[in-house]
């Protein structure tokens, strides 16, 4: 169990991710904030099972804010091994 994990990513644009309360693989509160580098067409997504209770997602041209009620915990070891497999790809593709 955990109180409070806090996790910066950098992937086409900053994510800055927070979750409260961790006990197993779920979590009490999760927030995610960022800002991308690309803009996009605004909308908001409001979703309640499938791993959460309650789950709000909302992007505004650059901005982004997610935050999930009792829900799954985002897995940071997953995000580590995509990151490590882009990179990999971008060096095979380099030589």
């Amino acid at each position: 169990m955990s109180l409070i994990k806090f996790k910066y990513r950098e992937d086409f644009g900053h994510e800055y991710y927070v979750q409260i309360l961790n006990i197993k693989r779920r979590s009490l509160l999760q927030v995610s904030v960022s800002w991308n580098d690309e803009p996009s067409w605004p909308y908001i997504q409001i979703t309640s099972g499938s791993g959460t209770a309650l789950g709000i997602l909302f992007w505004g041209y650059k901005f982004g804010f997610d935050i999930d009620f009792i829900s799954r915990t985002w897995n940071w070891d997953y995000m580590k091994e995509v990151d490590e497999k882009q990179i990999d790809y971008v060096e095979i593709d380099e030589c």
